[in-house]
């Protein structure tokens, strides 16, 4: 049986992982009406990783017989200032998801829950991955400045990205 302290922070990062999934669905919006389909793509595919690790979370809190609670998404942002600003505000968001994953893995280790930390290692893990392909991404927007016939290379590099679902990659 799953404690409550670990039930109630395993609940508030379903949430917090909803939210992500909608964050970046918003981009894409954003990115779709700049007529740049390729960044709309990749934010799509960060919307489709995040509400993954939305389920992995739902699918680990009942296979250790908890109770899902989900609540309410709060808005996300649907504005932005040009595509620099969104993969700025995409990188805060994501050292923010590391901070979060890395209160639950204390919440875990304090309660003396090794399967929850065994399950938190992934997003470990993943959250390393995140941070570094945004970091990159951004870099190579800032040396362009954000403008001119890089963003169209890169708008066509971005287009191929494809979703990989880690609730069944093997």
């Amino acid at each position: 049986m799953i404690k409550k302290e670990v039930l109630d922070a395993l609940n508030a990062q379903i949430n917090a992982e909803s939210y992500s999934a909608y964050m970046y669905l918003s981009m894409a919006a954003y990115f779709e009406n700049m007529g740049l389909s390729g960044f709309a793509n990749w934010m799509k595919v960060q919307y489709q990783e995040e509400s993954a690790h939305a389920l992995k979370f739902f699918n680990y809190v009942v296979d250790r017989g908890g109770k899902v609670e989900l609540k309410a998404v709060e808005q996300v942002p649907v504005d932005f200032d040009g595509i620099v600003d969104v993969y700025e505000k995409t990188l805060i968001h994501e050292v923010h998801v590391t901070d979060l994953i890395n209160n639950l893995m204390n919440v875990a280790v304090k309660a003396n829950d090794h399967a929850a930390q065994s399950f938190l290692k992934w997003f470990v893990d993943e959250q390393v991955e995140e941070e570094a392909n945004v970091e990159k991404i951004l870099s190579t927007l800032k040396l362009i400045n954000g403008q001119g016939n890089g963003i169209f290379m890169m708008d066509r590099e971005l287009g191929q990205r494809v979703f990989v679902d880690p609730n069944t990659a093997g």
